[in-house]
């Protein structure tokens, strides 16, 4: 019988989607805002893109600041920083696949968390913001889930 999935708080966490423009970057700023400081998190794609503007937009209404995020890949975070991670959630199926073949030689667990690509959402500026929003809350609600909220203060 296969041991439960590990449940417990990591001490570094890397979010991953396919351009690190959009969803990794979301749930990075959100997982900062909603779990705190004392957990590190990342992000990464398997490739690079630009940070889309949608993204900085509907994190800017919730008082994240993403707009200096700058997108890498998996590579380009392995040689700035390292990819010293105990978990790896992906957002899109080929971040999936690129994580499952680093567990090959890391000791890293993997969670698929599918999430929308919010860029393929056409028409009005606000229908299209209005895909983002969905996306954010979604993560907001996946990230509190997974990981607890607990708001500042003294305990």
């Amino acid at each position: 019988m296969a041991a439960p999935p590990r449940r417990n708080k990591p001490q570094a966490v890397l979010f991953a989607c396919g351009l690190n423009s959009v969803r990794s970057p979301m749930a990075a700023g959100l997982f900062r805002q909603t779990v705190g400081k004392e957990t590190y998190v990342g992000s990464a794609g398997v490739r690079k893109g630009e940070l889309d503007p949608f993204a900085v937009a509907v994190l800017d209404e919730v008082g994240i600041d993403i707009a200096k995020h700058r997108p890498m890949t998996f590579e380009e975070l392995e040689d700035w920083e390292g990819l010293n991670f105990d978990l790896i959630v992906t957002l899109a199926p080929e971040a999936h696949h690129k994580a499952l073949e680093l567990t090959r030689t890391l000791a890293v667990e993997v969670e698929y968390w599918p999430t929308p690509d919010p860029t393929a959402v056409e028409g009005t500026r606000e229908q299209r913001l209005a895909a983002y929003r969905e996306v954010r809350d979604q993560l907001r609600e996946r990230i509190k889930a997974r990981f607890g909220w607990q708001p500042a203060g003294n305990e």
